[in-house]
């Protein structure tokens, strides 16, 4: 269950990169489409929450969700910051670095994978970073896309590792993931009024995206879902093991920007799908 819930995970965060990365590039905000694709995903999780009875799921775990709410934006801003500033290969697999913080709340835990799931998470983690076709040469554009990236990485595995400690069963899941969006939603809406007080637009000059609404609620629910399934991987098996399946989205993105984009796949990149599929069964035989 780990392994399925962890890939899925993987799927959707993938996608959900894709789509921010792509509606960035069409010269909508990142802070807006942030604030709008959460803001999305928070009414249908109140409406999930509401009609499951969900609300009486409290209890001091829901902090974790508060915590991960606040960190979460300035991921996500920064990452699609990074994706706008060129190929989407070049910055994707540095997100994949923020594996280590979750690994190493596993490891603080006392989880110690075996050695083929060692070799597992090795293989796969090198895989994912040969995956996006990595083109460090230098231009300032490229260095500044790769400082947004860690950033994104650093961020991005601090919500792993509280989401994973935000809920123990299911509905609780649910109120968890609607209070990280709240949050989120507040957090980057005051960035985004700060920004707009300075002088940068919230919208591009056409006015609000109405065509690019379908796009927005697709990154924000597949991103709340990636959280979802998440939990469910962390708390159904080693949080080692379920980080870094998780940890697999990089490569979903440089396909997506394949099949989508026609970004030409180099043969590092194909060598490095074939090493992250390997780690991936290594990890699950293990």
């Amino acid at each position: 269950m780990t392994a399925l819930f962890a890939l899925a995970t993987s799927v959707l965060y993938g996608l959900a990169d894709f789509g921010g990365g792509l509606l960035t590039r069409r010269r909508i905000p990142a802070l807006t489409v942030v604030v709008v694709s959460q803001l999305i995903s928070t009414v249908v999780l109140g409406l999930i929450v509401a009609t499951t009875g969900a609300w009486s799921e409290t209890g001091p775990r829901l902090w974790f969700a508060v915590a991960a709410g606040l960190v979460g934006p300035v991921a996500i801003i920064a990452f699609y910051k990074a994706l706008a500033l060129g190929p989407m290969g070049v910055v994707s697999p540095l997100g994949t670095l923020g594996v280590a913080v979750p690994v190493g709340v596993g490891l603080a835990l006392g989880e110690r994978p075996g050695l083929v799931a060692v070799g597992g998470i090795l293989i796969a983690v090198t895989g994912v970073a040969l995956a996006g076709g990595p083109q460090l040469k230098g231009a300032p554009v490229q260095r500044r896309a790769v400082l947004l990236a860690l950033v994104a990485a650093l961020g991005f595995g601090t919500v792993f590792a509280l989401i994973a400690e935000a809920s123990t069963t299911i509905p609780g899941l649910f109120l968890a993931l609607f209070v990280q969006r709240v949050t989120n939603v507040v957090a980057g809406g005051t960035a985004l009024w700060v920004s707009v007080r300075r002088g940068t637009p919230a919208l591009p000059d056409t006015g609000f995206p109405w065509a690019s609404l379908p796009a927005l609620a697709f990154v924000g629910l597949a991103d709340v879902a990636a959280n979802g399934t998440y939990s469910i991987a962390a708390q159904h098996g080693p949080i080692t093991v379920a980080a870094v399946l998780a940890s697999l989205y990089p490569v979903v993105t440089a396909l997506a920007a394949r099949g989508f984009l026609r970004e030409r796949m180099q043969a590092l990149q194909a060598v490095g799908a074939g090493l992250a599929l390997a780690g991936t069964v290594l990890l699950a035989a293990g």
